[in-house]
């Protein structure tokens, strides 16, 4: 009699296994920051499966820049002008390696800060929804500004 896999064992055989068809291929991508590729020869469009965890820009020279937005996985798919699939990869958004970076935990809720030379705050995926909002809409109100928009009521400090 065959033993059931526990939940655990699942999620770890989708973590660590491989893509779910042969001929698709995993593309490791950081959070936050680009990477180029080529497109497949004849792609016409590239869809994103979940915008939310990687984006793309197709660029007239036959490049692809990807970006990840968020943790976690999904798939694009390259079709050709008839709307017929080229390929399939899928894409793995992990934590960028930031060595100037560091976590503070205050009463167990994270803060991030980038060091280089001073820590300075920075917003990051995980940070208590309070920091993340505070020094993020600082950073959306100076952004207005240096274009020359009206920058809205910054939240007040604590």
């Amino acid at each position: 009699m065959q033993k059931p896999l526990s939940i655990l064992a699942v999620a770890a055989a989708l973590l660590l296994g491989a893509p779910a068809a042969a001929n698709e291929t995993i593309i490791s991508l950081s959070l936050d920051r680009a990477t180029v590729i080529k497109a497949p020869a004849n792609t016409a469009t590239v869809v994103i499966g979940n915008p939310g965890i990687a984006d793309v820009s197709v660029q007239k020279n036959g490049v692809m820049v990807l970006t990840g937005k968020s943790f976690g996985e999904t798939n694009m798919i390259a079709l050709n002008d008839k709307g017929e699939m080229i390929s399939e990869n899928w894409l793995r958004v992990r934590p960028a390696h930031r060595a100037n970076q560091i976590t503070v935990y205050k009463a167990d809720q994270p803060e991030t800060y980038a060091c280089s030379p001073d820590c300075q705050p920075t917003i990051s995926l995980g940070n208590t929804k309070e920091f993340f909002e505070r020094h993020g809409g600082q950073a959306i109100a100076r952004n207005r500004l240096s274009q020359g928009g009206d920058a809205p009521a910054a939240a007040p400090q604590r």
